[in-house]
């Protein structure tokens, strides 16, 4: 198993709070690359509180199946929310986070993850949102955030 750099940068947050005025569906939100390392993986297991060994213990990871530990699906949902409210600024508010998961999340992977507005309903927008890595597609969601209300054209 290899063993990546756990200095791995976070972009920093783009452009001003989104309001409800500039959405359309079919907008795109910016795509976000999270580089995957061993500690942000067992952080994230250890704070969630799941201390399942296939997230923190590689050996006993590949004994169960796996290529080596896991991330949890706590730490996918909180990236999840991370997207859409780096996206959205300060002000929105998330609703419902809805997801599913497919292939797994290893050390050294970059997930990729993506967004599309698909609803508008009153000041609610739901994002459909796809985190994938070389190994597939890794989350589907569905988030519905409220948005700061402000005139539409």
């Amino acid at each position: 198993m290899t063993e990546p750099t756990d200095r791995a940068e976070s972009p920093p947050i783009a452009g001003a709070p989104v309001r409800l005025a500039d959405v359309r569906v079919g907008d795109e939100l910016p795509p976000l690359d999270v580089p995957l390392t061993r500690t942000l993986i067992v952080a994230g297991a250890i704070a969630s509180r799941d201390f399942q060994i296939v997230h923190h213990d590689p050996y006993a990871a590949v004994e169960r199946g796996s290529q080596d530990i896991i991330m949890n699906i706590l730490t996918t949902n909180g990236f999840v929310g991370r997207f859409v409210t780096d996206w959205a600024g300060p002000a929105a508010l998330l609703r419902s986070v809805k997801l599913r998961l497919g292939a797994p999340n290893y050390p050294g992977d970059t997930m990729r993850l993506t967004g599309r507005i698909t609803a508008i309903d009153g000041t609610v927008a739901t994002v459909a949102v796809t985190g994938a890595n070389q190994h597939g597609s890794h989350v589907v969601a569905t988030v519905e955030v409220e948005l700061p209300a402000g005139e539409r054209a």
